[in-house]
């Protein structure tokens, strides 16, 4: 479904992923873990069309979408949840998801898309008219994925889901990304801090460090490969 190769990224003279190279399979769930400024939130940019590669390319459905603006990409079925959440804070549950479905390709099933939503989230049903400056971090993060959710994406890129979570939220938060990918079919590409968590989840991973991906694998494979355990996990 996304295939991206060789890319590079600059923010000016310095470099931010050089010769970056991987894949999600249709309907699969595929881990990016790495250190603080490996480079994963730039990819996840430059996936989106947020940010413009100097090299590479970038094609999804077999469709070159290099460069491509982001409200493109996000109407061809990518869809993200950004680091930090990134809710209209000033906004009601209810106006946060009307505004994930302003994509031509999600308008005119809007209000069954959030009824779909509300079950997923029975606590966003109960709080749609709250204004969602005033929910927690954990009750804000399913708004933030439930506004990607409306948008009917093929695609969804979350980008470190569970920081600054409450471990009984981020167990939540994480059974519902394997709903997500088991039960609707969604395709995933997690970048997560919690590196175990999501190599359990992933069928196949990569490793990107300083921009470049040293490592890839199964998930399964990662997560027990002394390299990653001595990197990441301080085992």
């Amino acid at each position: 479904m996304l295939s991206v190769r060789d890319l590079d990224l600059y923010y000016g003279d310095a470099q931010a992923l050089a010769g970056v190279s991987l894949d999600v399979p249709a309907g699969e769930l595929v881990a990016l873990v790495g250190a603080n400024g490996a480079g994963k939130s730039s990819l996840i940019r430059a996936i989106a069309g947020m940010e413009l590669p100097r090299a590479g390319t970038i094609r999804f459905r077999d469709q070159d979408v290099t460069g491509k603006d982001s409200h493109t990409t996000a109407n061809l079925g990518i869809g993200q949840v950004a680091e930090g959440r990134q809710v209209f804070p000033s906004l009601t549950v209810e106006d946060n998801l009307e505004v994930g479905a302003l994509l031509p390709r999600a308008r005119r099933k809007m209000k069954a898309t959030m009824q779909e939503v509300f079950a997923l989230f029975p606590r966003l049903a109960e709080r749609r008219r709250q204004t969602a400056g005033t929910m927690s971090g954990g009750e804000q993060q399913m708004l933030a994925i439930g506004r990607c959710l409306m948008g009917l994406p093929d695609l969804i890129m979350l980008d470190e889901p569970s920081l600054g979570l409450a471990p009984l939220v981020v167990s939540e938060l994480l059974r519902t990304i394997r709903l997500l990918n088991e039960g609707k079919g969604i395709s995933i590409l997690l970048v997560e801090q919690n590196v175990a968590a999501s190599l359990k989840l992933a069928k196949h991973a990569y490793v990107l460090e300083n921009g470049r991906i040293v490592m890839q694998g199964r998930g399964e494979d990662l997560l027990h490969d002394d390299r990653v355990r001595q990197a990441y996990l301080g085992l």
